[in-house]
This record gives C-alpha cells, sequence and structure tokens, in this order.
C-alpha cells in the first residue's frame, strides 16, 4: 500500500513523463511537487517505488521512468477519466447527422481517434462470419446506378452502390435480385461468394445484363464478408520517439497491418480493456499498449474501437474519450433502430 506521499509522486512522475518522454530525477520533481520535500527525501522515495517494481531506472539518467507495472497501478487507482466539456461538444457535433452507413461510422469514428491522440487507432466493424444473408433489396437510381441494401440474421443492413459501365434495364436488376434472394437466404456470409458461383448459369439464362450484374454483387458481397477492420495514424507512430529505431517501427508496423491481430485484442469480455507493455501477449512488444472500448450496436452486434501507442500514453485522457465516443455511437445506433 502506497502512502500518499509515494502515489503523489509516482502519479506526478507518470505525468511527466507522459509530456516529455524524459526521464524524471529529484531535482525536477522537486519543482513539480506542491508539496516541500528535500532532494534526498524524494530520492528515497523513489527507490521505494522502485523497489515495489512502480518505476524504472533508465541507463543514460539518474531519472526514472515508470514501469509497465507501475503504470497498471496508476490506471487501476489513479486514473480520473473526465473528459472535458468542449470535447463532448465537438464530438456530438460531428456524429449530428444520422444518415451514417456502418462503414461510414466505423471509419469516421477511426480517423477521430487518430486525430485526437496523435496515436493510431483501429476500429472493427461487426464480425460478419456467424451471420447469415437474409434478405437483398435494391433501389435503381437509374439505368447505370442502384443502392443495393444485404440485410442479415442480425438486422445488420449494409448498403452498396452500385456504378454499371453498361445501361442495367431495371427488369434484369429486379429478376437478379429475385433470383438471388431465392437461392442465398439463409446462407453464411462467408459463403456467399461461392454459392453465387453456382447460382451463375441461372442468372445467364434469364437476365440480358447478366454479367456486369454477377460482377457487381460478387465484389460487393467481397467487401461485404471481409474483416471490417479500419487503421488511421499509423504515421503516428513516426512521431513517438520509443519508435525511433527503425526495426522496432517495422514490427509494430507488422502488426498493424495484421487484421487478425486485431480481432485477438477485441475478444476481451470487457467494456473497456487496457493491455499494458508486457502483459500484452498479442503484440508482444513491451513499449506498446492497447486501449480496446466495446461499441454495442444491438442486441447481438458489437464493434471495437482501439487506440496504439507507447506505454507512455495519455491512460485517462484517452479511456475518457473512448468512453464517451462509444456512448455516442451508441446513442446513435439506438436511435436509428
Amino acid at each position: 500500500m502506497l502512502t500518499p506521499r509515494q502515489t503523489l509522486i509516482l502519479k506526478t512522475i507518470i505525468d511527466e513523463f507522459t509530456k516529455t518522454a524524459e526521464p524524471v530525477g529529484s531535482k525536477r520533481l522537486m519543482t513539480l511537487l506542491e508539496i516541500s520535500v528535500s532532494s534526498a527525501t524524494l530520492r528515497n522515495e523513489m527507490a521505494i517505488l522502485e523497489d515495489y517494481g512502480l518505476l524504472e531506472k533508465t541507463h543514460t539518467s539518474s531519472g526514472r521512468i515508470p514501469s509497465s507495472k507501475g503504470y497498471r497501478y496508476y490506471v487501476e487507482n489513479l486514473m480520473d477519466t473526465q473528459l472535458d466539456s468542449g470535447v463532448q461538444n465537438a464530438l456530438s457535433e460531428v456524429f449530428k447527422e444520422r444518415h451514417y452507413t456502418m462503414e461510414e461510422i466505423v471509419v469516421k469514428s477511426c480517423d477521430i481517434l487518430s486525430q485526437m491522440t496523435n496515436l493510431t487507432s483501429v476500429v472493427l466493424g461487426p464480425e460478419t462470419s456467424s451471420q447469415t444473408l437474409q434478405h437483398i433489396q435494391i433501389f435503381p437510381i437509374n439505368e447505370r446506378s442502384a443502392v443495393c441494401v444485404f440485410i442479415t440474421s442480425h438486422g445488420h443492413t449494409e448498403n452498396k452502390t452500385f456504378h454499371f459501365d453498361e445501361n442495367v434495364s431495371l427488369k434484369d436488376i429486379q429478376t437478379c435480385c429475385n433470383i438471388l434472394n431465392d437461392h442465398l437466404a439463409g446462407t453464411p456470409i462467408s459463403e456467399v461468394v461461392n454459392k453465387m458461383d453456382e447460382i451463375r448459369p441461372m442468372l445467364s439464362s434469364q437476365v440480358s445484363r447478366h454479367e456486369i450484374l454477377f460482377q457487381a454483387f460478387t465484389s460487393a458481397f467481397v467487401k461485404f464478408a471481409s474483416d471490417n477492420v479500419y487503421t488511421s495514424g499509423a504515421s503516428n507512430m513516426l512521431y513517438q520517439p520509443e519508435f525511433a529505431d527503425i526495426e522496432k517501427l517495422k514490427q509494430l508496423m507488422k502488426f498493424l497491418e495484421d487484421s487478425s491481430v486485431w480481432r485477438q485484442l477485441g475478444s476481451s469480455n470487457e467494456d473497456i480493456s487496457i493491455r499494458i507493455g508486457t502483459d500484452n501477449q498479442v503484440i508482444p512488444m513491451e513499449n506498446v499498449s492497447v486501449i480496446t472500448s466495446k461499441i454495442k450496436l444491438s442486441n447481438e452486434e458489437e464493434g471495437q474501437l482501439m487506440v496504439v501507442g507507447p506505454t507512455r500514453m495519455p491512460y485517462n485522457k484517452i479511456v475518457a474519450l473512448m468512453e464517451y465516443m462509444a456512448k455516442v455511437i451508441e446513442d446513435l445506433y439506438r436511435d436509428d433502430g
């Protein structure tokens, strides 16, 4: 159990190191603390915190830096996650428009997170592998374009706008849609593309522009069945001193490009999950932390917001931002549902 003074020292060192990425020595600490403590006393207290495993001493400085255990203590005992009202208002304004598709809301959330944290964000859309296709609706705009809506067994909808290189009749579009509904309803999303090949001869015998429509629907299903994993702000890692080593940066970029990594990280049952440094087994890099927040889009569908960065990240601000953003998105879907 830390004393109040040790708690204050630990929190102050974490706050300062988060801002500067520089080890904090006793002399610097004296100028930061609001209490009057001698340099010798501070060195003694810092040594105790080091013995507890909450601080570490670097090889290049007499100062201390927080350890993964120190950050864990901070997020579990000392973190205040109040979000500034100005940020709340700004986020509410961004999501004011009520007609976003699932893809648009995921991409927009990803971009906002990376911009507001200056870190890398990853957003997972709902997992589609366990869902089946229930129905297809198509709304012609003109002879060269139409909007198609796919509806799954979980009530998830996905919109796709088709633009054709040649004119396609309303009759052909409707006939194609009817054939697909008759033969694809109840098919797992992951198997729809393969089943499209089976019904291709039927389309060619009943639909004049069958090849154009076949290609349009197949490409839409491929996109729909793929992992909805979006990444934004990967280049922000270039400006983090922890990744000045090009080999470390390459290693991190490799993880960022692997969608299976993010599905594993998103498997936590907690609404907010904070993986810090060495306690993160999915990305085994000691200087990397990942914060994950669930988005409950419906009773059966969930998405995930994630922020990836150095263990030095400002956990309190990021957690507050992600919690509020998740609430805004959930409210948006609840109102539209």
